[in-house]
């Protein structure tokens, strides 16, 4: 069991992705390597502070929206699949993320808070714009002629 300990030890502080925790208020509680690398934020600086901190700031009212009714009811209709959200990282740019949720419980079932596994998907987000771009230039060329 120790050494089942010290491999997911490993595995939250090593992953490539971004792993955070957050609590009840969406207070960052954990922050790892991967967030580190891909936010630019060390976990000094994102430990305590609220989610806010890489939310862009014109979504944080429909975030926080969400955020709060899940925490209430323990609920979430984001059970399967990935999410997907941009981020500002700490330079001021932006960030295409993926991410899952996992909703984390205490032993009598309420709700304590969340873990998101983020992954940045920017350079792929660029690439399918510039492809529906050219897509979109080709479609018009052929209804013109």
């Amino acid at each position: 069991m120790e050494q089942l300990e010290t491999f997911l030890h490993q595995t939250l502080n090593e992953s490539q992705d971004a792993i955070l925790i957050a609590d009840r208020e969406g207070i960052i509680r954990y922050w790892n390597a991967g967030a580190e690398r891909i936010l630019g934020f060390t976990a000094a600086e994102a430990i305590g502070q609220s989610l806010d901190l890489f939310i862009p700031e014109k979504l944080r009212g429909r975030h926080w929206e969400g955020y709060h009714r899940v925490m209430a009811s323990g609920e979430t209709k984001y059970k399967t699949g990935l999410l997907s959200s941009p981020g500002i990282r700490k330079d001021g740019s932006q960030v295409s993320l993926e991410f899952s949720m996992v909703l984390l419980h205490d032993e009598q079932g309420t709700m304590q808070g969340c873990a998101s596994i983020m992954r940045d998907v920017t350079e792929r987000w660029l690439k399918e714009k510039e492809l529906k771009k050219r897509l979109t230039e080709c479609e018009t060329k052929l209804v013109a002629s």
